[in-house]
């Protein structure tokens, strides 16, 4: 950054920047120009800073979600919707896929972990589900490879809904006015797990997030995303490596990464994609989730510890979390290391406070759906 004027940021004074600039490497010059590049053809951006052997995928308008024009799913839809928000799946009565998926929080539930049944916690942080048709994996450890798989397992959790899911059968079987409503989206069918949890999968694969200013910018409104903004995707694709990990439309590389988060040998342990896998390089490796809606999601990481994303900037710009071996853990073959793709950035607060804008382009308000009245008998 060149003529930036700094007054006192520790004495709270505020910081102005008379023009900006990344010196280097053909980069823009001032802030004109870099707009000038940016407004441009996205095949003409400035190339993102990646590691060797990154699998990238530019950044851009999300594809069309094909299963929400289709009509012969919109019965299959409805009924998803009515057993999503169906508290019956639990045994209490009490729980139902929404009382951690809201939609008023973006498909999440805006606390640092879950709460199920006996208000029980869960170990970790409800991932949004908007746009999780394009997933290939779910959860943060990636142990289900489909949402019909992903619908079947927090059913019978005992943290989460404590049900079974024959008991589940049972109960929505034996109310006469669901009978129309499975009919209709799998005729001549009968209400049985696998028609449950299918109808639940696509009711998942229809949820999208709303257009977000960055997306209006890429359609030719650029006055939709601001100078600040503009640096802070300069910044993203660049100095601050981004990229590495959150690309493509939906900004995830649906690849599992060890933040240095996993509390290995400590209380709040959570060992993440070994728990699958159980191969020892994946301990404490987690799913990488989108950054669309970010800012509207937190709290953030896997065990949702960061409510604040300038404490997220912080870590990210030291090269994350790099815990050492405690006492009597000094020559285990087995603890993990973060992973090499964090470096220390070397971040000023203004190009925090950029990319934060621009996370902020990213992020819409979540959709109004009026909740459905489920059937009852």
């Amino acid at each position: 950054m060149k003529n930036a004027i700094v007054w006192g940021l520790s004495s709270g004074l505020v910081l102005f920047c008379v023009s900006w600039a990344y010196i280097g490497n053909g980069d823009p010059k001032t802030m004109h120009e870099l707009r000038k590049v940016y407004e441009g053809p996205i095949e003409n951006w400035p190339k993102p800073q990646l590691d060797s052997g990154i699998a990238f995928h530019e950044l851009g308008l999300l594809p069309e979600n094909p299963y929400r024009s289709a009509d012969s799913l919109k019965p299959v839809i409805e009924l998803g919707k009515m057993l999503f928000f169906d508290p019956k799946l639990s045994s209490s009565n009490q729980i139902s896929c929404a009382s951690c998926h809201d939609p008023e929080f973006n498909w999440s539930n805006g606390r640092s972990v879950a709460i199920g049944h006996d208000q029980q916690q869960g170990k970790r942080n409800a991932m949004s589900l908007e746009n999780s048709w394009m997933h290939k994996e779910l959860f943060w450890d990636g142990r289900a490879a489909s949402l019909e798989e992903q619908a079947s397992m927090p059913i019978s959790d005992p943290i989460e809904m404590h049900s079974n899911i024959q008991d589940v059968v049972n109960k929505i079987a034996s109310i006469k006015s669901y009978h129309p409503l499975f009919e209709n989206a799998f005729p001549g069918q009968p209400i049985d797990h696998k028609h449950i949890t299918s109808a639940i999968a696509f009711f998942q694969r229809s949820l999208v997030s709303r257009k977000s200013d960055f997306d209006y910018f890429l359609e030719g409104k650029h006055e939709r995303m601001s100078d600040q903004q503009i640096r802070g995707l300069h910044l993203f694709r660049t100095k601050a490596r981004c990229m590495n990990c959150h690309n493509g439309p939906n900004f995830t590389d649906e690849e599992f990464h060890n933040l240095g988060l996993h509390y290995y040998g400590r209380k709040l342990e959570d060992l993440g994609r070994y728990n699958i896998t159980h191969a020892p390089e994946d301990i404490g490796k987690f799913r990488t989730p989108s950054l669309r809606n970010v800012m509207e999601t937190a709290p953030w990481m896997h065990n949702g510890i960061f409510d604040n994303m300038d404490g997220i900037l912080n870590m990210y710009d030291a090269g994350m979390a790099r815990p050492k071996p405690r006492p009597g853990l000094e020559n285990d073959p087995n603890f993990p290391v973060t992973s090499d793709l964090l470096i220390k950035l070397d971040l000023s607060q203004a190009e925090k406070e950029d990319i934060i804008a621009f996370l902020e382009s990213i992020s819409a308000k979540s959709f109004r759906m009026s909740r459905p009245e489920v059937p009852r008998d």
